[in-house]
């Protein structure tokens, strides 16, 4: 046998063994960031719709599409809004998942919303989707719910399953709590009805669950009551657990710089930055038209002092992934808007070609 057919052997043998059951150890190489939003300002009716964002820096962001839909919310939505856009890169497969609050406030108000919307890609521009009702798929438990808000999705290595996890509240219980179900194969459902996953004790909404270090941090927008049940205190607080089953153990200071002020935060959501042990848990000042974040190296300790973004458009609650330079230039051809620093090349030799397509698809898998 020849020095380079063994040679060639060998290094199948070992791609075999790092990619054995689909999980790579060699993960890619991300330079950029994708933010997935809805605006907070414009015309009212416009506002509750899919938006993009790319970065190349996570401080400086640009919007995608002229800052208008990726998707219009009317072709992926029950009640023609949607709102608090999750986005999660699979963990074992080239696939991404997003979630998102079916509701539509602009038209129907705040008092009630039926459920989420779930949709899955294979390469962030074409999107298929479907929609959760709970009233309707699981009327023994969720008949009376009053708001299904901020849905995420986690991985779980132990089961090999997507977790979608989200706030609940009933029209009878003013108590938010989250709820969590595993997805089907092709994440257009659930395997079965939504269990309680944690009752924070003065309620929760907005929940984000990141894995460091053997731990499960959940980060949550909770509050704190006097004896007689009235808040006088809310923020960004955080819950963590060995598992994403519980128990979970809840924490009572508050993380966000804004606390202790009139100032209000909500939409707290976390993501590591490229080749760096910082994390930024960013979050949505609503009242104040600002979104701003803190840094944090173990999740558990954050800097005091809030910095800003550069952006030319003003988020709503939303969510980061950590992008590849070809994943921005598939962004760029579909939707244009990427940092230049994303479209040149890296490397002597390396092409790009660059085309514009403003052709929107999705694919309904309900």
């Amino acid at each position: 046998m020849k020095i380079s057919t063994i040679a060639a052997f060998f290094f199948f043998l070992l791609a075999s063994i790092i990619t054995y059951g689909q999980t790579s150890l060699v993960e890619p190489r991300f330079e950029g960031y994708l933010f997935a939003y809805f605006e907070g300002s414009g015309k009212g009716v416009e506002q509750e719709q899919l938006r993009f964002a790319v970065s190349q820096d996570a401080v400086n962001w640009t919007a995608l599409n002229n800052n208008r839909p990726i998707i219009p919310s009317s072709e992926i939505s029950q009640t023609g809004g949607i709102r608090d856009p999750h986005l999660l890169r699979g963990a074992e497969e080239k696939a991404f998942y997003m979630v998102a609050t079916d509701m539509f406030t602009i038209r129907n108000g705040w008092e009630s919303n039926p459920g989420i919307i779930l949709m899955k890609s294979d390469n962030l521009v074409d999107w298929r989707h479907s929609i959760i009702d709970l009233p309707i798929l699981y009327p023994e438990k969720f008949k009376n719910v009053k708001w299904v808000w901020a849905p995420q999705t986690i991985y779980d290595p132990k089961v090999q399953k997507y977790m979608v996890y989200f706030t609940v509240r009933y029209h009878d219980d003013a108590k938010l709590d989250f709820y969590a179900a595993y997805a089907n194969e092709d994440f257009s459902g659930f395997e079965q009805e939504p269990k309680l996953l944690f009752s924070p004790k003065y309620g929760g909404i907005d929940g984000d669950i990141v894995y460091k270090d053997g731990l499960y941090h959940l980060f949550f927008k909770g509050n704190t009551k006097d004896t007689n049940g009235k808040e006088f205190k809310n923020g960004i607080r955080q819950a963590t657990s060995k598992s994403l089953q519980g128990p979970w153990n809840e924490y009572f200071t508050y993380l966000d710089a804004y606390a202790d002020t009139t100032v209000v935060v909500e939409g707290s959501s976390i993501f590591k930055r490229n080749d760096s042990n910082d994390y930024i848990l960013m979050y949505d000042l609503y009242a104040n038209g600002r979104y701003e974040f803190q840094r944090s190296t173990d999740l558990f300790k954050f800097t005091h002092n809030p910095e800003s973004f550069t952006k030319d458009f003003h988020p709503r609650h939303g969510s980061v992934i950590n992008i590849t330079r070809e994943e921005a230039q598939r962004l760029q051809q579909k939707w244009g808007g990427v940092p230049t620093t994303l479209l040149q090349p890296r490397e002597t030799g390396e092409r790009f070609h660059l085309t514009t397509s403003r052709n929107q698809f999705t694919r309904n898998i309900k």
